[in-house]
């Protein structure tokens, strides 16, 4: 068995699913401010350095629409469905970039902020299919709203709290 199908990283995975199923009920309470933080993205990503992409992939994939059945939040369409596609790119390009990249505190950012944007691109292109498939106008406003305006402080948080957690999570030698 490969390392990245380890015992260890199935684990890892298992808990940074269940922290995308938790974390949504601390900013849950004010729905704006929940949003607005992005409480489910924080654990794909990180899933994504510490187990690498294909379990970051997985568990962005699920979270999302595990919440939507278990708690009909987010709604399924087109809301926690195209949140499936943006969290599994999340998941796969940190895992990805972070393993073909040197392993100092550039890569971590590159990592997270290409993440960041090729889950953004995702997300649109899968909105922008399902609003259609729903009749809906997916305009270019509701893409720069949700993608980014809306974001910014989880964006932000993100940003500064993400490579903290890498950072402490390599000087403890869980991951390299």
């Amino acid at each position: 068995m490969t390392e990245r199908f380890s015992t260890k990283n199935m684990a890892g995975a298992a808990l940074f699913l269940a922290l995308g199923i938790v974390l949504p009920f601390f900013t849950g309470q004010i729905p704006t401010i929940g949003s607005m933080l992005l409480p489910m993205h924080i654990p794909v990503l990180i899933c994504g350095y510490v187990c690498g992409w294909q379990w970051g992939l997985t568990v962005g994939l699920i979270v999302p629409l595990l919440r939507s059945v278990m708690f009909g939040m987010p709604p399924m369409m087109p809301v926690a469905a195209a949140m499936a596609f943006e969290l599994a790119a999340y998941g796969a390009i940190t895992g990805i970039l972070y393993e073909k990249l040197e392993k100092n505190m550039v890569s971590i950012y590159v990592s997270l902020i290409g993440a960041m944007i090729g889950g953004r691109i995702v997300w649109g292109v899968v909105s922008m299919v399902l609003y259609g498939i729903m009749g809906n106008a997916f305009s270019v406003k509701i893409f720069l709203s949700g993608a980014l305006l809306k974001a910014v402080p989880g964006i932000v948080l993100q940003i500064v709290l993400i490579p903290v957690i890498i950072v402490a999570l390599r000087k403890a030698k869980v991951i390299k």
